[in-house]
């Protein structure tokens, strides 16, 4: 069995830069190999050294010539085919006998890397994986901190040796361009740069990423100091220096409030859309528990208040929101089911917050999250009630759950039972069975998402309500309601005529 090739990209030159997955293979391997030039010295096991380990095999692959001066018969072509051979030949013997082989490239070994040509040879003949790295061209637009392209610009790469007049063409063509390969070709790189004109806007960057990086106008570089290791960068000149407008300190800000709900529990019920309002917001504002719910971020404010102030805490968020803040207004559930959407929009109703944008962002409810755990309770038509005499009085309460048990409706009831106001889900009960039979399915969700979750399934006959709290939901089944033999309940979508 032979061992395995693997060509691993390093990166522009710092060794934080080596990706996690080349980092473990170079650790791993049996033979790390690494080109370097005749003085023997090899960027890239300096940038891998850190994730070397004792007892390893190192094959050093030292290049014969490093310019196209030499007396080989077939010339600079023929010396350099003949060292890729020899040296493909050296790593073939080591995957022959089984050892897995680490390849190193500065880069990405498949972006002008010496890798790549131990690819060609060798890749056919055992398995192959290439692990890709950051490319000098990032590490460069990352040194000089200016984007290399935006929108629909072309970014075009260009290797030095490419004849001045040929490289002028295509620099006066594209929007973004990086120019490797430098060196003794920088001469003729400037003078492409001159002759298209844009040396004004180009940039030199040198040994990217490491600490002896150094970055300056391209027109500014002595010709003479310039080492392999750099290139020229064009980059985008739709974001130039001083192109982005400044902010006007006479300009407001702004603001918005956006009400969120974040779905009965656990936290893969928040939609993405309102995961992303609560990270934008600037102001986070709600009753405490919620809003212990949503990771703290020392970027925002956090505004708690009890779940009896819901107008005072709209009119907060809608201050907020008027003093050019983003402002997350945060609902268990669904913010339009029995929460804070509708008291944000009252209050926003009101003359002194005119103009405010609110949006509100939908949740998953507490009654769909009660009966998808038990099947689909609510297949048919259904009503939803609060029992919270707050806001509405309880005689309205009892009207509403007579006439839609009247019609036969699934009932879900929200805020059951209180210690305020304990013996009125009783009483409800009662009016239910007034139309209802004793028999009709009742499912009891508690703290339905959450770490205490429970889900009972029983009837209106039996359902006892000093069971039932604040953090349950109760759903009354219709008439049609069934609960298989395997516990799920059901409503069917159609109703006998």
């Amino acid at each position: 069995m032979t061992g395995r090739l693997y060509g691993v990209g390093l990166g522009p030159g710092d060794p934080e830069l080596v990706t996690v997955k080349a980092a473990r293979l170079i650790t791993a391997a049996d033979v790390v190999a690494f080109h370097a030039a005749r003085h023997g010295r090899s960027v890239a096991r300096a940038v891998a050294a850190p994730y070397l380990r004792e007892g390893q095999v190192e094959e050093l692959l030292v290049y014969p010539v490093t310019t196209e001066t030499t007396d080989h018969p077939g010339g600079y072509q023929g010396a350099i085919d003949e060292f890729y051979e020899a040296a493909a030949a050296r790593l073939a013997a080591h995957l022959d006998a089984g050892r897995d082989v680490v390849v190193l490239a500065e880069g990405d070994p498949f972006f002008y890397g010496s890798y790549m040509h131990m690819h060609k040879r060798l890749a056919h003949r055992y398995p192959t994986e290439v692990v890709p790295g950051v490319t000098s061209v990032s590490g460069a637009a990352a040194a000089v901190g200016r984007p290399l392209v935006e929108r629909d610009e072309v970014l075009t790469v260009l290797p030095g040796t490419l004849p001045a007049e040929e490289l002028a063409e295509w620099l006066a063509t594209t929007d973004s361009a990086a120019v490797l390969k430098l060196g003794r070709t920088f001469g003729g790189v400037r003078e492409a740069f001159d002759a298209a004109g844009v040396l004004d806007r180009a940039l030199y960057v040198e040994r990217a990423s490491t600490d002896r990086q150094r970055t300056m106008p391209l027109a500014d570089v002595d010709p003479e100091t310039v080492p392999y290791f750099s290139l020229a960068l064009l980059p985008s000149p739709l974001t130039g220096p001083g192109n982005a407008p400044a902010p006007r300190d006479d300009e407001a800000r702004t603001g918005e409030v956006v009400v969120v709900g974040l779905g009965p529990g656990d936290r893969c019920w928040t939609t993405p859309e309102a995961a992303d309002a609560l990270a934008c917001a600037d102001d986070l504002v709600g009753y405490g528990p919620y809003l212990d719910r949503v990771p703290a971020n020392p970027r925002q404010t956090r505004h708690p208040s009890d779940n009896r102030v819901e107008a005072e805490r709209a009119a907060h968020a809608l201050e907020l929101a008027r003093a050019g803040r983003r402002v997350a207004v945060v609902s268990s559930g669904d913010p339009g089911v029995f929460a804070m959407a509708a008291a944000v929009l009252e209050v926003a109703a009101r003359p002194e917050h005119a103009g405010v944008p609110v949006r509100v962002l939908p949740g998953l409810t507490a009654a769909q999250a009660v009966a998808s755990r038990v099947g689909a309770p609510l297949g048919h038509d259904f009503a939803v009630i609060s029992l919270s005499d707050v806001l509405k009085p309880f005689d309205v309460v009892l009207d509403r759950l007579r006439h839609a048990a009247a019609a036969d409706l699934v009932v879900a009831l929200y805020n059951p039972r209180s210690r305020a106001r304990p013996h009125q889900l009783g009483e409800a009960l009662t009016a239910l069975l007034e139309v209802r039979k004793p028999d009709t399915v009742v499912v009891v969700g508690r703290d339905v998402g959450g770490a205490q979750e429970s889900v009972v399934v029983t009837t209106l006959g039996e359902l006892d309500p000093e069971t039932v709290d604040m953090r349950c939901l109760v759903l009354v089944g219709s008439s049609q309601t069934r609960v298989t033999p395997s516990g799920q309940v059901y409503t069917p979508r159609r109703y006998p005529a």
